[in-house]
């Protein structure tokens, strides 16, 4: 690292310490959640097991949904580890709850890349949202990035069956959405069409806030253990999250009907699971400190970020923008070269399966593709924005943004 590189470090991180101690303030909040969660649960060795088979009578699978109901403040949760992904999970909690002739309604604009097919908003893809009949609408976020209320209620006069929020921007150049900010809406829902059902994908957002959109009114939460739940520990899956109705309705999906959440093994065990629900306060703190810094120095260097270094922060993603393709290029290059795995591979942008543009990854993950580990990603479009999110600790966050900040300033 270079001396100018340490001391605008230093001094970034003076000025954060205000920043950083709220963060750790709300880690603490929700640490303290997940902790009851535990013992509320009695959660004892036996439930690490692995099971196999129908997985009948799981003690591990049964337990991880009433513990991942208490930390998400919900009725009921489904954690299942064959999820692949967020968007997996996402589109899991929508087909379970739509049929022909329904309509979602977005109520943050486009949702992100990977969901673009899957409801048919662009494509033919086989088994999407649209091919079974399903409309879509969306209302834009309005000027300053907020829930357009006034448009809101508009299209709430059609009653959409599900009404979607995105909480995290996605790869969008927008503040993520704070569950307080998305409580006038969820209210205006309920007063102008009670049986619409509140949807948010939770992804990235987990424990950033003291409280998750449950809190506020959201009917169903969906995210990924390969984010911030899983405390970078969990191998794979998913959670939904919910009114208890909904969570059933979802488990019907996922096995059969009339078995739902009796059946499902995981030979695997559970204990990854367990420990990185346990971690993820932590570890998404550090995150959000990482993505602070980030901010900060770019800031120092008059270098646009989204959102603000002294921002309240909904999502672990910074949002980073560039003039230049081959500049975009390079920052991900370097944020692999410091990744503790595969370092030494080279990004290059290439059509990633669900994505419209071509896409460069820096991944150097222990869990492949997992976005709590400090990971960077973007689309190749104009303006040319990387996303960074991710840090399993602080440090390694700080050792990534001298490297970034020598290769800039050299």
């Amino acid at each position: 690292m270079s001396l100018k590189s340490r001391l605008l470090i230093e001094k970034t991180e003076a000025k954060l310490a205000p920043v950083f101690k709220k963060l750790e303030e709300t880690e603490t909040e929700c640490q303290r959640r997940v902790l009851e969660a535990f013992r509320n649960n009695r959660i004892a060795a036996r439930h690490f097991d692995p099971t196999t088979g129908y997985g009948y009578d799981d003690e591990g699978r049964d337990a991880l949904d009433r513990v991942f109901a208490e930390v998400m403040q919900a009725e009921a949760a489904l954690v299942v580890p064959q999820f692949s992904s967020g968007t997996h999970t996402i589109f899991a909690a929508l087909s379970a709850l739509l049929r022909p002739g329904d309509f979602i309604l977005s109520a943050s604009g486009r949702p992100y890349d990977t969901l673009v097919e899957a409801i048919g908003i662009e494509g033919n893809a086989a088994g999407s949202l649209k091919e079974f009949g399903v409309g879509y609408r969306q209302i834009e976020l309005d000027s300053v990035g907020s829930i357009d209320l006034a448009a809101l209620e508009k299209e709430l006069a059609d009653k959409p069956k599900i009404v979607y929020f995105q909480r995290s921007r996605g790869y969008a150049w927008r503040n993520s959405l704070l569950p307080s900010e998305m409580k006038p809406a969820f209210d205006l829902i309920k007063a102008h069409s009670p049986k619409s059902i509140i949807m948010v994908d939770n992804c990235y957002g987990e424990f950033t806030q003291k409280d998750e959109p449950t809190a506020f009114g959201a009917d169903v939460i969906m995210g990924s253990l390969i984010k911030n739940p899983g405390g970078g520990l969990a191998h794979t899956g998913g959670y939904i999250a919910g009114r208890k109705d909904i969570i059933e309705a979802a488990a019907a999906r996922v096995t059969v009907p009339g078995i739902g959440r009796e059946a499902g093994c995981w030979p695997g065990g559970y204990l990854p699971m367990y420990q990185g629900i346990f971690m993820a306060p932590h570890v998404v703190c550090q995150a959000l400190k990482t993505a602070a810094l980030f901010a900060g120095a770019f800031e120092s260097l008059g270098l646009m970020s989204m959102p603000a270094s002294d921002a309240e922060r909904s999502d672990i993603v910074q949002a980073l923008r560039f003039e230049k393709k081959e500049q975009l290029i390079e920052f991900c290059r370097v944020i692999q070269s410091v990744s503790p795995v595969d370092s030494f591979v080279v990004p290059e942008p290439w059509a990633m399966p669900g994505y419209t543009d071509e896409v460069i990854m820096a991944a150097g993950t222990c869990v492949q593709g997992a976005s709590i580990e400090l990971t960077a990603d973007a689309p190749i479009r104009e303006p040319y924005t990387a996303y960074i999110q991710g840090g399993l600790t602080y440090s390694h966050g700080r050792i990534a943004a001298e490297a970034v900040l020598d290769a800039v300033m050299k």
